[in-house]
């Protein structure tokens, strides 16, 4: 007997399983009975820690060994950012595909690697890892975070490969979100967003409350429900976001933080538009049977174990059930581009994948002299159920098209050694990672199975000398692995395990107390890059490849009202070996510009944001004229404007109301990219002119 796959119909809404306004009042009673043993004492913002990467401050920053860029909790409130993916323009070399207007499916890349699904980045929240699959499936087809919950955001495009992996080439991204406060407070906040084009509207709803029950325990709860549409028609959205977060200090060398978190979404998906479609209506949809379907339930555990100054031991666990489903429309005779609802060939596709996994990772941290010792070893499980179901839309007959399963064992070993010379001033950081992944794949429909074994040896260094009070000069050398994906070991072409080195060479220079700047030489050589090619419905092996450019980025706190920043990436792309060798990579532009500025007057704030992104091509042949049907063509250049008007109103000694207004794509310029994932033909434009009202309570 088939297996039974009904999402749409078994899925229960998180109202009906979850008590959410127990699980509100409990922790507010919690909160609240403590609160009174803690108004004598003046406690500190619990910050979770990145562990190796230390907390995203400005100092830490700055003597980093690598290109590193910190997204504050202000610039995130105030920069008047669409979602997540908005945010993200503003730090050098990321190119964003926005997809849905919404955030439900970020589309974001580094240095002019594959943007779609966001496959490229080491993802983390809180520094754990949040692939729906952290070796079998590194896109992001579940993203299980919303803006209004993040605190900071952490991206680091070199240097911490040996520490964080596997699919570290284009950097790793730590989401932060809010930290537990030292004393009881409350968030209450509500973001609407109207499309101009269209005039739909999208609620974001946050509730946050934490602090201290006593002590030792501090607990926090965050509820972000959001829902209404995006810009385009068939596009209605609700995601649901809840997490809890605990601290528990044991005694003076011991503590555990946990958290858990529930997330879901069920979102329409206009999908792509033929060119002839597109110039009708930007904002239509030609895909009506498109439609995604995931939750997730997660969970992290660690103990802390500080016995003095010199010795820090961390043991991270953490698990997650994962459940997502897209559903699309299929014509199989014609070129599977569209599907015609009334034609005999036209059929609806549903692609379950279920999720199990689970990780555990010690590490240890040993001062000595000159020597900073960290040793670390992961083990991570995943177990995989990845169905495709298809129903005749003619007959309303279904069949089962895919049964495969897949079981992951990886561990991870990695050991690095900081030698502290010339009094502190110069750093050398050489390192070890040891990648060990087997994957078991079983074709239940077909009766086959294989297996594939990686084992790679992963050696990185990183260098920082502190040339001057206010000149600090880096450099770094690490190599990097993407293992096989399930959806590519699966599939017919010649694939392969990813490798690549990366090499960084910069300096930040500290010009006035009030002006930093950062230049940052780059460049990426793979051995093996995997691309998906739409027209044959495979991926290929491009073989060798390089991306190679400059960052340049400065900020400059001008007068104690007006703050300017500005950023300039230049990158080159090269495919060099296969039948595109000489050829760019696709979405891949070589300039990429971006500005901001912020005033503060009393209690007011205003800012402003200008992203310049230059045409690129889509596929690696680098078509130029755009085909019939829009899966291949130049991708046109951009700019994109922010812009945010706030104040602040005192309500109390400790209430505080912030009112913002914000118009994102102001210049509502007119811009698209080619389509991915189940819509892999045509136009997806991205969201125009839209106004964000927004009020943020805090008590």
């Amino acid at each position: 007997m088939p297996r039974s796959h009904s999402p749409r119909s078994s899925r229960t809404s998180l109202s009906s399983k979850t008590p959410i306004a127990a699980a509100v009042g409990f922790v507010s009673a919690l909160i609240g009975a403590g609160a009174q043993a803690q108004e004598a004492s003046e406690l500190d913002t619990l910050v979770v820690q990145g562990d190796w990467l230390g907390n995203p401050t400005e100092e830490e920053v700055w003597d980093y060994p690598g290109s590193r860029s910190v997204i504050e909790p202000e610039q995130l409130h105030d920069s008047g950012a669409l979602n997540i993916e908005d945010a993200l323009r503003s730090v050098p070399s990321v190119q964003v595909l926005d997809e849905t207007g919404t955030g439900v499916l970020p589309n974001i890349s580094l240095r002019g690697l594959n943007p779609l699904r966001s496959e490229r980045l080491k993802m983390m929240v809180d520094g754990y890892p949040i692939a729906i699959g952290p070796y079998s499936n590194v896109g992001v087809s579940l993203f299980p975070v919303t803006l209004q919950s993040i605190d900071t955001i952490d991206v680091v495009r070199g240097g911490a490969a040996v520490h964080y992996g596997p699919n570290n080439v284009g950097g790793v991204v730590n989401f932060l979100t809010k930290p537990i406060p030292g004393e009881t407070e409350q968030t209450l906040a509500e973001r609407v967003t109207i499309s101009e084009e269209t005039g739909h509207v999208f609620h974001d709803t946050y509730y946050r409350i934490g602090g201290f029950v006593n002590d030792d325990l501090a607990l926090q709860f965050q509820a972000n429900v959001q829902g209404g549409e995006g810009f385009r028609e068939h596009s209605e959205t609700d995601v649901n976001n809840f997490l809890v977060d605990a601290e528990y200090f044991i005694d003076d060398r011991n503590s555990l933080d946990a958290s858990l978190q529930y997330y879901e979404v069920d979102a329409e998906l206009p999908g792509a538009l033929s060119p002839e479609a597109y110039e009708r209506d930007r904002t239509d949809s030609q895909r009506p049977h498109d439609s995604y379907e995931a939750d997730m339930l997660r969970g992290t555990l660690a103990w802390n174990y500080k016995p003095n100054d010199d010795i820090d031991f961390t043991w991270r666990n953490f698990a997650h059930r994962a459940d997502r489903t897209f559903f699309f429309g299929q014509d199989l005779v014609g070129d599977g581009a569209w599907s015609d609802p009334e034609a005999e060939s036209s059929h609806v596709a549903d692609s379950p994948r279920v999720f199990h996994v689970w990780g555990t990772e010690p590490r240890l941290t040993v001062r000595k002299g000159i020597h900073t010792v960290t040793l670390g070893a992961r083990y991570v499980n995943e177990s995989v159920d990845f169905d495709v179901n298809r129903e005749n839309l003619n007959d309303g007959s279904e069949s089962e098209v895919r049964r495969w399963d897949l079981e992951t064992d990886a561990v991870a070993l990695y050991a690095s050694d900081t030698l502290s010379l010339m009094d502190g001033r110069l750093e050398l950081t050489p390192g070890l990672r040891y990648e060990d992944v087997r994957m078991d794949f079983e074709d239940e429909l077909d009766d086959s199975a294989s297996t594939n074994d990686t084992s790679e040896i992963l050696p990185g260094l990183t260098v920082g000398f502190v040339a001057t009070d206010d000149v600090f000069v880096f450099a770094n050398a690490q190599r990097s692995l993407v293992p096989v994906q399930i959806a590519q070991a699966t599939r017919e072409g010649d694939v392969a395990n990813e490798t690549a080195w990366n090499y960084e060479l910069g300096a930040r220079f500290d010009m006035t107390p009030q002006l930093t700047t950062t230049a940052t030489l780059f460049r990426i050589d793979y051995e093996d890059q995997i691309q998906f090619d739409k027209a044959d419905d495979r991926f290929v092996n491009l073989g060798e490849t390089r991306h190679q450019g400059i960052e340049l980025k400065a900020d400059w706190r001008t007068t104690d009202n007006l703050s300017l920043g500005l950023g300039y990436t230049y990158l080159e792309t090269e495919q060099r070996s296969g039948d595109d060798a000489g050829n760019e990579l696709p979405n891949a532009p070589h300039h990429n510009i971006n500005a901001n500025a912020r005033y503060e007057m009393a209690r007011w704030t205003a800012s402003l944001s200008v992203d310049r992104v230059s045409d690129s091509f889509s596929d690696a042949a680098n078509t130029g004229d755009e085909t019939a049907n829009g899966d291949a063509g130049k991708l046109p250049a951009y700019t994109l404007v922010n812009a945010r008007i706030g104040r602040d109103i005192r309500l109390g000694a400790d209430t505080t109301l912030n009112l913002g207004l914000s118009a994102t794509n102001l210049l509502d310029d007119d811009a698209y990219f080619r389509g991915s994932d189940v819509s892999p033909v045509g136009r997806i434009p991205m969201p125009g002119r839209a106004y964000i009202l927004e009020s943020r309570l805090e008590f």
